[in-house]
């Protein structure tokens, strides 16, 4: 009697590890197939960019994750561009070259051409850090589902010697972090597609401070759900055209109050001090 009890009972534990690895396995197979099959639209938009975008192009032709739709928005190159472009053309899904309203005109209309689950914007004279960084973003995504987005960290590099100047490590923050002047690496912020039409699109009135009013509207106005992922994303070059000269730095300055006002995030001036001090660590991290 006793044998039988035993033997009961070991062909029920065998049938229940039986059944919790074949879950085990099915969800495991689950979510493979969630990654294999998120689409991740990536858009550079480039004008007279000749230099760099050749590494910026190859950055993301090398990434393991396949499923890449690759859009392209030139604005009127007269000086190669095109030319290096043509050189890809296979590897590209939407291009379009005309002249445009500016920088985030032409990236409204890489968002609208993108059919992904999920979208990033890479400059042209950027790299993806590493031949994983989109496998990691969709790897994020497909684990939880109520992320709207991720980010990450960026490197700024010297162009001339592509030494690292600046590490820029975002860690993860909410809406109140927003008010204490924090903000995300803006080239490393990945969200799903369809929040462009229920949040916005970037404004075209904010020069250079367009990527900041998007990040205020999102993560502080509608509490965007987003996700810090603690690796390098982006190896950006340095001398954007935010920062090139005193008179760009004056307008982005105004263009970050104006940014901060429309948003109605309280102590605008101590927020954009608070915004420029925090870098200064930046600088002072050790590679």
């Amino acid at each position: 009697m006793q044998q039988l009890k035993f033997r009961g009972n070991l062909i029920f534990s065998l049938h229940f590890l039986y059944l919790q690895q074949a879950l085990q396995f099915s969800i495991l197979g689950e979510n493979l197939r969630l990654i294999s099959q998120m689409k991740i639209s990536i858009i550079t938009v480039v004008y007279n960019g000749k230099a760099y975008l050749k590494d910026c192009i190859e950055s993301i032709i090398n990434q393991t994750h396949r499923d890449i739709e690759y859009i392209v928005i030139d604005g009127g190159s007269t000086d190669g561009t095109l030319e290096v472009i043509g050189q890809y053309n296979h590897h590209i899904t939407h291009f379009v070259s005309e002249k445009d309203k500016g920088l985030y005109d032409a990236v409204n209309k890489g968002i609208n051409l993108a059919t992904g689950d999920v979208v990033g914007l890479l400059n042209a004279d950027d790299m993806l850090a590493h031949n994983d960084v989109i496998e990691k973003i969709v790897h994020a995504f497909s684990s939880n589902s109520s992320i709207e987005a991720v980010y990450g960290d960026l490197n700024y590099i010297n162009p001339q010697n592509n030494k690292i100047i600046r590490k820029w490590k975002s860690g993860q923050a909410d809406s109140r972090d927003i008010e204490k002047g924090w903000m995300p690496a803006h080239p490393t912020l990945y969200i799903k597609r369809n929040l462009f039409k229920e949040y916005g699109y970037y404004a075209l009135d904010l020069g250079t401070a367009a990527d900041y009013d998007l990040i205020l509207k999102y993560f502080h106005t509608y509490k965007l759900k987003a996700l810090y992922l603690p690796f390098l994303m982006i190896n950006m070059r340095t001398g954007g055209v935010s920062n090139n000269s005193f008179k760009s730095l004056i307008n982005a300055f105004m263009n970050d109050y104006r940014a901060l006002r429309r948003n109605k995030i309280p102590n605008p001036i101590r927020v954009i001090l608070r915004k420029k001090l925090s870098k200064i660590s930046q600088f002072s991290q050790k590679m």
